[in-house]
């Protein structure tokens, strides 16, 4: 089989349509393979229960199959961007839990936005090795890791070893329209942006896609006119989407 166009490593269940699901549903209505690979769509492990996990599975209004339920919203978005899905078994930073001791890792926001625990600088590896295992595919893109997610910041050191310079990167959105969260970023290194311009009907796509996580709109959003304001004022700021590459 011919390799993919475009491969997009996506560390949660909805990242790549927030970030990407313009030209996502742009380049597959041109005919182009695209695959979507979530990192961190793993079930947790039995042990993991701790008052942040029930406070966000409250949020989502999920039980403990939250990770399935998940996984069944990430392949309904998958299909309306006309995207090819694949999960792979690593779980979400709050349901990681210390080799060691059996404690939870990340226990707060402040946790899930700040450093990767010392314990999981094995983990870089283990990501890197699955994404070793994938589809051939033209283009790769990471995560610039805008907002300082411990999981995207994962998924992007274990990408780096495996595609080393020849990545692409985009912003993680919402974060990059958070005032100063894409200046840091983009802070270390030479990048060089590419935007992706976007019609009004890959807009809709888009915004149809990030629609299909019901259980994580309240995140980020109040409803579906919020989203759309959201994510087309965003669009329109910056002329569709943007990716980057190094020029190290």
């Amino acid at each position: 089989m011919e390799p993919y166009a475009a491969l997009f490593l996506s560390p949660h269940l909805d990242d790549a349509a927030l970030s990407c699901g313009g030209q996502i549903a742009v380049a597959t209505r041109q005919g182009r393979r695209v695959l979507i690979v979530t990192v961190m769509a793993g079930d947790p492990p039995a042990d993991a229960a701790n008052d942040y996990i029930a406070s966000l599975h409250a949020r989502w209004e999920l039980g403990r199959d939250a990770a399935a339920q998940r996984r069944a919203e990430d392949l309904a978005a998958c299909a309306l961007l006309g995207a090819d899905a694949l999960h792979l078994d690593v779980p979400d930073c709050i349901y990681r839990l210390d080799p060691a001791s059996g404690a939870p890792l990340y226990v707060a926001d402040a946790d899930i936005f700040g450093e990767i625990h010392p314990t999981e600088t094995p983990l870089v590896a283990r990501i890197a090795g699955l994404l070793r295992a994938l589809p051939a595919a033209v283009e790769v893109y990471a995560p610039l890791t805008v907002g300082h997610h411990v999981d995207h910041l994962l998924v992007r050191a274990a990408a780096e070893q495996v595609w080393g310079n020849g990545l692409r990167y985009y912003e993680d959105y919402p974060y990059a329209q958070q005032p100063g969260k894409l200046d840091a970023a983009l802070a270390t290194g030479a990048w060089r942006a590419t935007v992706i311009a976007l019609d009004a009907a890959a807009l809709d796509a888009k915004c149809d896609a990030i629609s299909a996580f019901r259980s994580q709109l309240s995140t980020f959003f109040s409803d579906r006119a919020d989203l759309e304001a959201q994510v087309k004022g965003y669009a329109a700021q910056v002329g569709g989407e943007r990716t980057y590459v190094t020029e190290w």
